[in-house]
């Protein structure tokens, strides 16, 4: 779920187990369930669209690097086709569509990507559909087509891809990466288009039928963190995993059961709210009819630069904490607030998302996700959290 403000920004199956698991840092998934006894449950009644087909020991656990830019975009290297074309994609779990840059686009945000050669590769086949992919900053029209996609070890073939015909100058013409790999839920894809993830999980390239995500607090261009597909690394998170069911499956979306700001408890989320885990959005978004509180509680100013703040007040701000799971998620001032050469803003925006249930609507974008470790656990429909190390 993208946005161009992010880039203006910095430079611009079972229902749940029947007992709730702590991952255990030494200890992969398959291994604690198994000493749970829940195990076998679990492979017989897990409910992600592909999941039932799954079996999970021929799969691999893999890592993907990712590179960050301006400190408001992650990306990651795959490659599309045979022989392999390769492309940086967003791994974005707001949204749910593959699509690379088409040869045939001939926007000015193609111009300078890398751009998808049909005829190039021996594994292509044209699907003809054409359809709009919607995001936060615009519109992208792609058509389709599907290929061998490839992610490190990971090989899918005929993966169902879009390739855009037309792409919005802002955000994409500035983007450091070319595409788009969406890892929402299926049903949130447009065209009913088939998964990268549920490619992976049909031809069972994934060790366990999880993914997750380390995002470093000091990112640089060639380290901003790591996807794992398949599995979690116990060295990139400290304590055990909070687990959060989805309430709706279309984005990552949790329940939020509190805010705090300090030790002061707000009470806006007594009638409940949501909150989605989107890696696409580099900000934390805070519902409309609560953003003129919170910039009162922070000292803030709006400006035509965004929520700024005094820089030398930053140590004496209050975290934010957000209840999740039955666990208190603190976000100290240093995660909320950026500093651009001594001016400091709030990485805070009002939530451009409708509500789909009438509770208020918060985005947990990076600047929260740097905080924690977070696991995509597509088997029980789940979130999971922890510090990160």
């Amino acid at each position: 779920m993208l946005k161009f403000s992010d880039f203006l920004l910095c430079s611009a199956v079972l229902c749940l187990c029947p007992c709730r698991i702590s991952l255990k840092k030494g200890l992969s998934i398959r291994d604690q369930m198994r000493a749970a006894g829940v195990l076998d449950d679990f492979l017989k009644h897990i409910k992600y669209d592909s999941v039932k087909k799954y079996q999970p020991s021929q799969g691999s656990v893999v890592r993907e690097p990712i590179a960050n830019h301006l400190d408001s975009s992650y990306f990651g290297e795959i490659s599309i086709g045979e022989p392999p074309q390769k492309f940086l994609v967003l791994f974005d779990t707001g949204s749910s569509n593959l699509w690379v840059p088409s040869m045939d686009c001939k926007s000015p945000a193609c111009f300078n990507h890398a751009k998808f050669q049909p005829s190039a590769s021996a594994t292509f086949t044209p699907r003809g559909q054409s359809y709009n992919v919607s995001y936060g900053s615009g519109s992208v029209t792609i058509v389709l087509g599907s290929d061998t996609l490839r992610i490190q070890s990971i090989t899918v073939t005929q993966q169902e891809l879009g390739l855009s015909q037309e792409e919005p100058t802002q955000p994409f013409y500035f983007a450091a990466f070319d595409g788009i790999l969406g890892m929402a839920f299926p049903s949130l894809a447009v065209g009913g288009m088939a998964t990268a993830l549920g490619g992976m999980l049909e031809q069972n390239q994934l060790a366990e039928p999880v993914f997750s995500f380390y995002f470093s607090r000091q990112p640089t261009y060639d380290y901003g963190g790591e996807l794992l597909l398949g599995g979690v690394d116990p060295q990139l998170f400290q304590g055990d995993i909070t687990w959060a069911p989805v309430t709706q499956r279309l984005y990552w979306q949790v329940a939020l059961e509190e805010v705090a700001i300090g030790q002061s408890a707000t009470g806006w989320c007594s009638q409940g709210c949501q909150a989605i885990v989107d890696t696409g959005t580099f900000l934390l978004t805070v519902p409309q009819e609560y953003i003129e509180n919170i910039l009162e509680a922070l000292g803030a100013q709006e400006t035509s630069y965004g929520y700024a703040v005094d820089c030398s007040d930053t140590q004496s701000m209050p975290q934010l904490t957000f209840g999740i799971g039955g666990a208190r998620l603190a976000l100290p001032p240093s995660a909320y607030v950026l500093n651009s050469n001594g001016y400091c803003t709030l990485a805070i925006e009002a939530t451009y998302l409708p509500s789909q249930d009438g509770q208020p609507l918060w985005i947990l974008g990076n600047v929260f996700l740097k905080e924690f470790y977070t696991v995509f656990d597509m088997a029980n429909n789940r979130v999971g959290f922890a510090p990160s190390a």
